[in-house]
């Protein structure tokens, strides 16, 4: 499924400015059909996997509980 920038736009949550210059810069690939630019919508499935995993990743690690330090002397 192809994708005007402004629907990218929206898609990405970013500006349509900023979409442009990442086209211009051959960041994202897109066609121009003489009119507008075309961007395929399935180029982005493996960013959001991506995203994903590593916040699985980082849950994971933030709710791994800290481990009681062996060297610490009660001292009372």
């Amino acid at each position: 499924m192809y994708l005007t920038i402004k629907e990218t736009a929206e898609y990405l949550s970013l500006d349509e400015s900023y979409i442009e210059s990442l086209i211009l810069l051959k960041r994202i690939r897109a066609v121009h059909d003489g009119e507008q630019y075309l961007i395929n919508k399935d180029q982005f499935n493996t960013h959001f996997q991506q995203l994903e995993h590593y916040r699985a990743m980082i849950a994971e690690y933030l709710s791994e509980p800290i481990p009681e330090d062996i060297d610490i002397k009660d001292e009372d």
